[in-house]
């Protein structure tokens, strides 16, 4: 059902101006393997995959270094509760799949050259159908959520934090593929993108210039002649400098159904709401008040909805003035988050630091799960190890004819 979809995106995001009291612990690391100049690495168990270079390389590194999770979890979504679910596409019913495949011939005269190109190297280096791999980075198309920001006078000493609440069917199984990517573009910005084996659009992440963001969901589902959603988020990642690079992103770009973004600038301690959709494009203010926000509090942008938004309100309210990282942690707890929370994740832009729980293998929610702790800037210093294994990359031709 279109439901089950939407759930993907019963997403929440936090920004928090606070003062950090806590920092990342030393965790232990093993390098799985190398390909190119990308690599594999379990940090305190958690997946890090480092790739860069050109599109297609960081897509080949993916899809050899985690063959198992994208196979395993492609299959899942596209043949396993993709074959069994039914979604709405109109007045017609249609299987996952069928829904797909309609977004993306429509979305292809909008869709980069160079993300198709990773996607192609992804399934070369994974040994898979580049119309799966397609299909599956269709899917975030098909996904809406919700949102909230506080900032300035509503912490501790003013660092800026943006977090964010993914609620989506654990049943899934999506969090057995949980990897954090730390990427290097040729000739872009590098970035980490909290994502999942086989992905490489992003609906969250933040990048090396502080530029952190997030989006939620809303109507207009079937307005798809525009970029994919997960490409211009990728987008932001890979090109913004600043905050109002990132609102360029989308405000040149032709767009697809509604949705809402959090962006935040750790450098500047901005951040905004951001409202577009096919027809329309609106920036959002923190405190700001809007007919779809009818608590606003000062220095605050909430952009949930619900039960859940009345939430966040009173939690905001209660802490305003007070707010520091592990308080700010605490907003995502349930029952903002829902028992199908995800993944939480609470980024401080500034110094690139990042904290990520995902939801157990039992389904039980992220918020009620260990956080790992991680900084951008100290895992693109990382090195892996000598003596691992090394798969080798294609030779210059062999990409060539693979991206033609």
């Amino acid at each position: 059902m279109l439901r089950d979809f939407r759930r993907f995106t019963g997403l929440i995001l936090v920004i928090v101006v606070a003062a950090i009291c806590f920092l990342p612990t030393t965790a232990s690391a093993q390098t799985i393997a190398r390909c190119g100049a990308g690599w594999l690495e379990k940090v305190d168990g958690y997946l890090v995959l480092h790739v860069k270079g050109t599109h297609y390389e960081m897509g080949y590194q993916q899809g050899v270094l985690l063959k198992d999770h994208v196979r395993k979890n492609m299959y899942n979504l596209l043949n396993d509760k993709g074959d069994t679910t039914l979604v709405e596409l109109g007045p017609v019913k249609l299987k996952p799949r069928q829904a797909i495949e309609t977004i993306i011939q429509i979305q292809k005269p909008y869709t980069p050259k160079k993300y198709v190109d990773e996607m192609r190297g992804l399934a070369a280096g994974a040994e898979i159908a580049f119309a799966d791999v397609r299909a599956t980075n269709f899917i975030p198309e098909m996904f809406h959520c919700s949102g909230f920001s506080i900032a300035n006078s509503a912490t501790k000493d003013g660092t800026l934090y943006h977090g964010r609440v993914l609620d989506y069917a654990c049943d899934w199984k999506l969090q057995d593929h949980a990897v954090l990517v730390v990427a290097e573009p040729k000739g872009g910005i590098p970035f980490v993108n909290v994502s999942y084996a086989g992905f490489i659009g992003s609906v969250t992440g933040m990048n090396m210039k502080s530029v952190s963001i997030g989006e939620m969901g809303g109507g207009g589902l079937g307005h798809w002649s525009g970029v994919p959603m997960a490409f211009l988020v990728r987008e932001v990642l890979e090109t913004a400098k600043d905050l109002d690079e990132a609102i360029a992103v989308f405000r040149n770009n032709d767009r697809t159904c509604e949705y809402y973004y959090v962006i935040a600038d750790g450098k500047t301690n901005r951040s905004v709401g951001m409202a577009t959709s096919w027809e329309k494009f609106e920036l959002i203010q923190p405190g700001e008040g809007h007919p779809l926000l009818p608590n606003p509090v000062k220095d605050a942008a909430l952009l949930s909805a619900g039960d859940r938004y009345q939430e966040l309100s009173k939690r905001v309210k209660e802490g305003h003035g007070s707010f520091t990282a592990e308080s700010a942690i605490k907003l995502m707890s349930r029952p903002v988050a829902m028992k199908s929370n995800l993944h939480n994740v609470l980024f401080e832009p500034k110094s690139t630091k990042l904290w990520v729980a995902n939801a157990s293998k039992a389904g039980d929610p992220a918020a009620n799960q260990k956080y790992y702790s991680f900084q951008l800037s100290e895992l693109l210093k990382r090195k892996p190890s000598a003596d691992s294994p090394v798969f080798p990359m294609p030779d210059g031709q062999a990409v060539s004819q693979k991206t033609k």
